[in-house]
């Protein structure tokens, strides 16, 4: 966890310290929602022996698609300068000297969502392709690095659908960014027992880091085991549930033809965002440039950008009052694709997406950050050192997803204490503490408040700075589902 006074403010990733505090007061759980009738799924999931601004712009519409059709050109004498962000020069990494080539190479600066692609997913020096970024000795921690219960409860949520969906014999289980494996992990091993859901699965893991794939590999016992039919491939199983995986860049890689179950955790807030401000002329696009002493610096782009037409699509869903008094807007054109592109997979082959993240129900200002070593540094700073992140935009993938089909419907946002409340996260957690060491209950209950409390844990006896801090209200779920499958659970 960040020290108290850095997690006073909402963030994008909960940082941890880890489970450290020897003697504890009896847990005051947060009250349980009511338990429907689904719950008799949850509790059959589970061995309780189991602990492992108005839409004003200046330009006109014309001008923005002409501009979109074009390259930009950019003349530095006519930008707009803010500040300049006070970190000292160093010896340039080979990310910074690429990044450098590229907007020399232009003649003019890259956008802020160039910038963020480049740093997260380089192939050569991105921050997410060749390290484990995860857990205490990385950079931050995620809800499945918690407690095992995050991963469980996300398996009751897609066991539930798959009965609304009339139990497909064969299903695409798809995760985007799957981190470490550790939610399908936990996902899988709960569901073991369920034969016909297990066997019904084909597991598709979209991870574009060689060294992430590596973790999952692990993380999911994968074995490859020979197919019995003529002329097929090996395939590679996971032995946790007996189900075949496979690895994909992008999720149109991932098959098609078949009712697809989607899960996107702490996936759309690492898609990078273009951010826009304010100006005398309308709304400009921050850039990203160089200065004379080779330092990275933000500028304004004097002329409208392709970006711009995402921007206006962004300002027509939104209500005039919550623009008005805005001076800075983001928008984040992949999460608006990607939101379509699983609309039309659900909507022509059944299913349904579940996305779980941190973010607002509506138009997003200025949250891009940067977290390293679980600190908040510059976002400009030792580009690639960094994680990235942006508050994610709930209202705009419900738009997204309801402009491309009429055969979805979208459910939420919920907090995240509704839902893993409302799958039975609180009977879960009273069972495990039933048959657990005390330093296994002291784990337990610290995860528990992390995922689902709000604000510092009342029963904390340690240091101030490790207080676990409950990220149940800072994060959202939100779920994309075929209209002919009814509301899903939990958000009828």
């Amino acid at each position: 966890m960040l020290r108290k006074l850095v997690l006073a403010s909402t963030f994008r990733r909960t940082i941890s310290n880890g489970f450290l505090c020897r003697t504890r007061s009896p847990v005051p759980l947060p009250s349980p929602s009511p338990i429907p009738w689904f719950y008799r799924t949850s509790t059959l999931f589970f061995s309780t022996s189991e602990v492992p601004q108005d839409s004003t712009i200046e330009q006109t519409e014309d001008e923005t698609k002409d501009a979109a059709c074009s390259t930009i050109s950019i003349d530095r004498s006519g930008l707009y300068n803010p500040p300049e962000h006070p970190h000292e020069p160093s010896s340039d990494s080979e990310l910074v000297k690429h990044l450098k080539g590229i907007i020399k190479f232009r003649g003019g600066p890259i956008s802020v969502a160039e910038y963020m692609e480049e740093v997260l997913t380089n192939p050569k020096a991105g921050f997410y392709i060749n390290r484990d970024v995860f857990g205490a000795h990385g950079d931050f921690i995620t809800s499945p690095e918690v407690s095992q219960m995050f991963g469980e409860m996300v398996g009751v949520w897609a066991m539930c659908l798959w009965e609304q969906m009339g139990q497909p014999k064969n299903v695409n289980l798809v995760e985007l960014g799957p981190g470490r494996g550790t939610l399908m992990a936990d996902l899988l091993r709960g569901a073991s027992k369920f034969k016909n859901f297990t066997e019904s699965l084909h597991v598709h893991l979209v991870e574009c880091s060689p060294a992430l794939q590596k973790l999952q590999w692990d993380n999911l016992k994968c074995i490859d085991r020979a197919n019995t039919a003529d002329n097929a491939e090996n395939r590679t199983i996971s032995a946790l549930a007996e189900a075949p995986v496979s690895w994909h860049a992008a999720l149109e890689q991932v098959p098609s033809g078949l009712p697809t179950i989607i899960i996107a955790h702490e996936f759309y807030d690492a898609l990078p965002v273009h951010q826009f401000q304010r100006a005398s002329r309308g709304w400009c696009e921050k850039m990203v440039d160089i200065q004379e002493d080779s330092l990275f610096r933000f500028v304004l782009s004097p002329q409208p950008t392709p970006a711009n037409l995402y921007l206006l699509k962004r300002l027509k869903w939104a209500a005039p009052e919550e623009i008005t008094n805005l001076e800075q807007v983001e928008v984040c054109p992949k999460a608006m694709d990607l939101t379509q592109q699983i609309s039309k997979i659900i909507s022509l082959y059944g299913g349904g997406a579940l996305i779980i993240d941190y973010g607002l129900n509506g138009v997003v200002s200025d949250s891009l950050q940067a977290i390293r070593k679980h600190k908040f540094v510059n976002i400009l700073d030792d580009p690639g050192s960094a994680d990235l992140s942006a508050y994610v935009d709930f209202s705009a993938i419900k738009s997204s997803a309801e402009e491309v089909s009429e055969h979805v419907t979208v459910h939420g946002p919920i907090t995240q204490s509704q839902f893993l409340g409302s799958l039975g996260i609180n009977f879960r957690v009273e069972a495990l503490l039933q048959n657990c060491s005390d330093e296994q209950a002291e784990a337990l209950r610290t995860g528990y408040w992390r995922l689902v409390g709000d604000g510092e844990a009342p029963f904390w006896e340690g240091p101030d700075d490790q207080v676990p801090i409950g990220m149940g209200t800072r994060y959202l779920a939100m779920a994309i589902v075929n209209k002919k499958q009814g509301a899903p659970v939990p958000f009828q």
